[in-house]
């Protein structure tokens, strides 16, 4: 069956980039299929072969991993099963509607827009049809409103993101709804970003491409626009989870020194040399300060005025975690009153940020408008792997990416 869904499992990146087939062992394994084929074979409509593939790779542990006690529900494929119908909230990268269109017993029904949220009213009056899986983004709110509104009939929710602070995820359990996410899939763009706003924000970037397009660009001066040195500075991460460390890895390769601090020593920080130390310390010895850590009511407006105070009057901080984690209000404070040197944002509350937010008047504060994950390659993982999701639990599969609620 070519649905480009063949799942590899490593370290890091649990979900190929390029999907091709089922397996071809498990189609080899059927008695419609020659064992000698090399080629998969194209299906337009469901048959014999299409539903002993399917039942054989349920126990395939390279197609699908075992579900853990989860409670998965298995929905057992068969030519005459009511169609599972899901609704799309955007329209997303091709590879992963193909995924979807071609899934059988599949009925997709896509909200068109590629650039805009659907509207919540909208997508209140959608679910009322009755649909038994939604594949949203990190745009859309699912909460209790929403999940009666759909009714007994809806068993999964998969989004296209890595964190789910948008999903009601009690209600979501206290209904039996599953939820399928798509984690480990942008460490390493979300790392050359961190790393890149922390060179455009250190070296004035900003400003200097500003100076070009407005003619302010004189003659060469001794001072001017000049920025701090990141080779050999000294790093803070506060929270030194897989991205914190592939930002350790990169900046490890500019000389500089890394210091990290969280609940707990990371083994792993010995292979990029990282120093485990206090908060306090961090705070008051780095040059840069780079919040990496996930979202929850303690961790919500961390990056307070106390927190800004014990940071050097020369340091700068990188968010690309999540808006919510900085005090907006006290970090405009502190620039003005120079408590810190400079910012540079990823992520803001709310976003996109308005054109009159105060941040937004300091030059020596960049903010970006959340591009974090935007290369073609990671959205296409993501995509596919939020599609992946779906395909599976529709099929009886367990869910390849659960969240735990």
């Amino acid at each position: 069956y070519e649905q480009e869904i063949r799942f590899g499992w490593g370290k890091e990146t649990h979900l190929m980039r390029r999907f091709s087939t089922l397996t071809l062992r498990c189609l080899r394994a059927t008695p419609a299929y020659p064992a000698s084929a090399t080629t998969p074979l194209r299906f337009g409509s469901r048959s014999a072969v299409m539903e002993s593939a399917w039942a054989s790779a349920a126990g395939d542990a390279n197609v699908l991993p075992a579900a853990a006690s989860s409670g998965q529900q298995r929905r057992p494929f068969s030519g005459s099963a009511k169609p599972f119908r899901v609704l799309v909230t955007r329209s997303l990268p091709e590879v992963a509607l193909k995924m979807l269109r071609e899934a059988p017993n599949l009925e997709v029904e896509i909200y068109p827009s590629a650039d805009s949220p659907i509207p919540a009213e909208e997508l209140r009056k959608r679910m009322a049809g009755g649909f038994d899986g939604l594949l949203v983004l990190l745009t859309d709110k699912v909460d209790a409103g929403l999940l009666d509104v759909a009714g007994d009939r809806l068993k999964i929710v998969s989004t296209m993101s890595v964190g789910f602070n948008h999903v009601d995820t009690p209600s979501l359990k206290s209904r039996g709804i599953l939820l399928g996410y798509t984690p480990d899939c942008l460490t390493e763009t979300t790392a050359d970003l961190t790393v890149t706003l922390l060179l455009v924000t250190a070296r004035r970037i900003q400003e200097a491409l500003a100076a070009v397009k407005d003619g302010s660009w004189g003659t060469w001066s001794p001072l001017w626009l000049c920025g701090v040195d990141v080779h050999s500075s000294t790093v803070g991460i506060v929270g030194f989870g897989r991205i914190g460390q592939a930002v350790a890895k990169r900046l490890k390769a500019f000389g500089c020194t890394v210091l990290y601090t969280g609940p707990r020593e990371k083994p792993e920080a010995t292979e990029v040399g990282a120093e485990f130390v206090s908060e306090a310390d961090l705070l008051s010895r780095s040059d840069f300060v780079i919040p990496m850590f996930p979202l929850t009511p303690a961790t919500t407006g961390y990056f307070n005025a106390s927190r800004f105070k014990q940071m050097k009057k020369s340091a700068i901080l990188i968010n690309a975690t999540r808006g919510e984690a900085v005090n907006q209000e006290d970090l405009a404070a502190a620039l003005k009153n120079g408590d810190i040197a400079g910012a540079g944002l990823d992520v803001t509350t709310p976003e996109p940020l308005p054109t009159d937010s105060p941040l937004l008047s300091f030059p020596n504060c960049v903010i970006l408008p959340h591009i974090g994950s935007a290369t073609v390659a990671t959205r296409e993982k993501m995509a596919t792997m939020a599609a992946a999701n779906i395909v599976a639990f529709a099929a009886g599969h367990p869910v390849p990416f659960q969240a735990k609620l």
